[in-house]
């Protein structure tokens, strides 16, 4: 059974940093894309980061560029947002997502976790 748990999110100070954590089981990590979308209340989920399979090819929305890194760890199955100057738009609950040899920004993702909550004051 394939499973993604994303953590790592929490209340953080308008400028502050976080660092989210998408660990998958039961899948074979090295073949998998994965994106990391984010939902705010009222709104569409949207993309935010993706990372290729081979770890070779990062994407980012326009609005993080700069600010968030996608990477991942092969030996951990882990898939990892670092967040750095937060501001309260970033507040949302994220999400990663996995798909076999393939990454990008649509959300054709064949894989799905449940979200970690992003909380941004000012």
């Amino acid at each position: 059974q394939v499973q993604l748990a994303e953590s790592g999110g929490g209340l953080v100070q308008a400028g502050g940093s976080l660092r989210l954590a998408c660990v998958s089981t039961g899948l074979g990590f090295n073949t998998y894309g994965f994106g990391w979308f984010r939902q705010a209340p009222g709104k569409e989920r949207e993309f935010v980061a993706a990372i290729s399979w081979t770890g070779l090819s990062t994407s980012y929305a326009d609005s993080e560029e700069g600010r968030f890194s996608i990477s991942r760890d092969n030996a951990r199955n882990t898939v990892y947002l670092q967040m750095n100057s937060l501001k309260p738009e970033d507040t949302a609950v994220y999400y990663c997502g996995a798909r076999q040899f393939g990454a990008s920004r649509d959300q054709l993702y064949t894989y799905w976790g449940q979200g970690t909550q992003v909380t941004v004051s000012s």
